[in-house]
């Protein structure tokens, strides 16, 4: 009887630390989740926005744009912070910072100080997931508990992808949408509360410096870069405020680049591009999440401005991309566990050219049929590309530096999202100011843009064979090697 007492206090012993895993885990999620929802589900609301505030279509993508551009300037300088400062409470003020930003959005009373406010939030979501990974990688020890951990993270992703364009269109239809941003309160702040109550502090052994330089320099590329792209439809390109941002994103790159160079240590090493695997993955990073952004700007006017679907129709027509992106997500990670990322990476970016493609698909052909096919081809190609990303990534990366690495293109997802909306929209802006008084000269841009994101399939496919070949790899083992030598020097 005393013994079996015994294992019984034994076994509830063990699955309290595995039932405050898989808490530490949930909540963790919820921070991504609402994350990605804000983007997703923001898309489906901007011709909502852009009637009640009076914006052009350049303001339209600035809410989008100034969030993006925030996360891209500042996760990995968060991620520094987290391992410096404790992940535990940086990610306690990260969720504070996002439900505050969050709450500021759904009163801001003109498009400046929402596109103001959407900044602040993108600030408090660069705080989330990085700190939040690296929270998982000290909460799950064992290799198969971590991989099985991320991979339910990753999921997530999908997930806040499927859901955001139906919860933004029915939030829009059903009240306004200032709806979509009050629901993040609620969700940050529980969150924030059982992240005190469950997580364990924890920093990293070895703790980096600040790079405020880099970091500025950082800001100042990728934020002229997309001030410019979005600006040119009004500006023009002889425009002395677009030269002023074009000269300055090309001083401020090659600022970071000398900097980063000679800095003891840099915000990011550049030495991890002279892997070809890492610096492929880095590209296909942008550019498919490029594709992505622009993707979901596009369609959101398509099918609410030319198409006259309501919010919650054209939340359902992009469902097989999101959907099919969430399915395909965890078997690319299968496959790419078994015969690497390359059979991924082909079949994603093969799938993203033949969506552009079918533009050339005659006009009086039935759309919807055309659109049903194009959105699934996106959402699967993306699913197969977005799993094998980071593991291209890390593949021969030092294990102390594939956090880092991780980080780095976790950076070029955000950054290609800003720049998708900043292109496709400047492709848009530059054909009209009304999309409904002038549908024949958006459906040029409609194709155009098309276009564009086939083109980047294209290019996705060839980086992605490249870089993944026998010869990358080698190269990337010789870099390791290098990288590894200096350390112990």
């Amino acid at each position: 009887m005393a013994a079996t007492a015994q294992q019984g206090v034994a076994a509830g012993a063990a699955r309290r630390p595995r039932g405050r895993a898989a808490l530490v885990l949930a909540i963790c999620c919820c921070s991504i989740f609402i994350v990605g929802l804000d983007t997703s589900a923001l898309n489906v609301a901007l011709p909502s926005i852009q009637r009640d505030l009076h914006a052009s279509i350049q303001g339209a993508q600035w809410t989008l744009a100034s969030y993006m551009l925030a996360l891209a300037s500042f996760l990995i300088v968060s991620a520094s912070i987290g391992d410096r400062m404790g992940r535990r409470r940086v990610f306690q003020v990260g969720l504070v910072v996002f439900a505050i930003g969050s709450l500021l959005c759904a009163l801001a009373p003109s498009l400046g100080w929402l596109i103001a406010f959407r900044v602040l939030q993108g600030l408090g979501g660069s705080m989330l997931n990085p700190v939040a990974l690296s929270i998982i990688s000290n909460t799950f020890t064992e290799r198969r508990a971590r991989a099985r951990a991320i991979g339910f993270w990753g999921s997530t992703v999908g997930l806040s992808i499927a859901a955001g364009p139906i919860l933004g269109g029915a939030l829009v239809q059903a009240f306004t949408w200032r709806a979509i941003f009050l629901i993040n309160v609620p969700i940050a702040l529980t969150a924030m509360v059982l992240a005190g109550r469950y997580i364990r502090e924890s920093m990293a052994a070895t703790r980096r410096r600040f790079d405020p330089v880099g970091q500025a320099l950082l800001v100042v590329t990728v934020g002229s870069l997309a001030f410019g792209i979005i600006e040119v439809p009004m500006e023009g390109w002889t425009s002395p405020v677009i030269i002023g941002c074009f000269v300055a994103t090309v001083a401020g790159l090659l600022g970071f680049v000398w900097w980063e160079r000679h800095h003891s240590e840099p915000l990011i090493d550049l030495r991890f591009f002279r892997s070809p695997p890492f610096a492929g993955a880095t590209a296909i990073a942008l550019l498919a999440f490029t594709a992505q952004g622009g993707f979901l700007l596009l369609n959101t006017f398509y099918l609410q401005d030319v198409l006259d679907f309501s919010p919650v129709e054209a939340g359902l027509a992009i469902l097989p991309m999101a959907a099919l992106l969430a399915v395909t997500s965890p078997i690319s990670g299968r496959v790419v566990a078994r015969w690497g990322p390359r059979p991924s990476l082909a079949i994603g970016g093969s799938s993203v050219f033949v969506a552009g493609l079918i533009t050339v698909i005659p006009r009086d052909d039935p759309h919807y049929a055309r659109l049903f096919v194009m959105y699934a081809l996106i959402g699967f190609g993306l699913g197969w590309i977005n799993a094998a990303i980071t593991n291209t990534a890390v593949a021969g990366m030092p294990n102390r530096q594939a956090g880092v690495a991780a980080g780095i293109a976790s950076t070029m997802r955000q950054l290609g999202q800003s720049l998708g909306v900043a292109i496709i929209g400047s492709i848009i802006a530059g054909q009209v100011v009304d999309v409904v008084a002038q549908t024949p000269a958006f459906m040029r841009a409609y194709h155009a843009s098309w276009a564009v994101i086939g083109a980047i399939g294209l290019a996705n496919l060839i980086i992605g064979l490249a870089t993944t070949s026998r010869r990358a790899m080698r190269s990337a083992e010789l870099n390791t090697d290098r990288m590894g030598a200096a350390a112990r020097d």
